[in-house]
């Protein structure tokens, strides 16, 4: 069996998310991801050095070596994973790779608002919710 080349940390719990997860588990024929869903009540964000609230923040990834990655590369690692290296690298060029950061930020910052999740806090703005 192929070793791992990363894990994926995603929100279980995220419609458009898991829609993602599920075609990447598809494509993953050599079973080089690793997938947690971090709304399972057996992960513990600690172990990570994290908290609940910063993994659901953003999505994260663990390359092989424990390194940690967030944001835009850990889908460039989950699509090179899956063999879509050539789109990969054109994802890194200079305007490219700004334009994804930035409408990754946009999303990350509006996904529960996007998914139907938002739970008010006290101040009214969108919170994460709580592990049941």
């Amino acid at each position: 069996m192929t070793p791992r080349s990363v894990e994926v940390f995603f929100d279980g719990e995220c419609p458009l998310c898991v829609r993602e997860i599920n075609m990447l588990r598809r494509l993953d024929r050599k079973q080089r991801i690793q997938f947690t869903d971090i709304t399972e009540q057996s992960f513990d964000p600690s172990a990570l050095g994290m908290t609940y609230a910063a993994m659901m923040e953003r999505i994260r990834g663990r390359l092989a070596d424990g390194t940690m990655i967030e944001g835009v590369e850990v889908f460039r690692r989950l699509y090179a994973a899956v063999g879509f290296g050539p789109i990969v690298a054109i994802t890194r060029l200079w305007g490219v790779s700004h334009a994804l950061d930035l409408a990754y930020e946009l999303f990350a910052k509006n996904r529960l608002k996007l998914t139907g999740r938002c739970v008010k806090d006290a101040d009214g703005t969108c919170a994460i919710p709580s592990r049941a």
